[in-house]
């Protein structure tokens, strides 16, 4: 994927090679939750082979999938803001391999290193704008009259 939300796109190599020094390589067979909507956002993984689906709690029904993350992409952006809180659940689409990184060792590197906490920072923005803008387009489609159009 050549996103510039990946974490090899994202993040200049020196920022990158200092956030992989926190990684621990994880695996999640398919049908394993990541995390569920409301519980504490403790942690987050880069995906390295696998998909994950981001869904949102639907009382009475299945989880809804609001979108798939598959290879480099960031799971979880809600351990980066206060409250530190998931908005939504994910679960193993497929049997995943990925680097799972603890948010509060993050947060403090974070705090250390000003550059590296802006580009972590700018970086999880960018996750956060772009699959805001992918939910939009989705509703649209779903919702609008003549579907998701031109931009205004």
């Amino acid at each position: 994927m050549t996103s510039v939300t990946t974490m090899t796109m994202a993040l200049e190599p020196t920022h990158r090679e200092r956030l992989m020094h926190l990684a621990r390589q994880v695996s999640f067979d398919a049908g394993t939750r990541l995390f569920e909507e409301g519980r504490n956002a403790d942690r987050f993984w880069i995906v390295r082979t696998g998909t994950v689906a981001l869904d949102l709690h639907v009382p009475g029904r299945r989880p809804a999938v609001i979108e798939s993350l598959g290879h480099g992409e960031l799971v979880g952006w809600s351990w980066h803001f206060a409250p530190y809180i998931w908005q939504l659940g994910a679960e193993a689409m497929s049997p995943v391999r990925a680097w799972e990184f603890d948010a509060e060792a993050v947060r403090a590197m974070c705090g250390q290193d000003p550059e590296f906490g802006r580009a972590v920072a700018v970086w999880v923005g960018r996750v956060v704008a772009q699959r805001l803008h992918a939910s939009r387009v989705r509703l649209l489609d779903l919702y609008a009259p003549y579907g998701s159009g031109g931009l205004t």
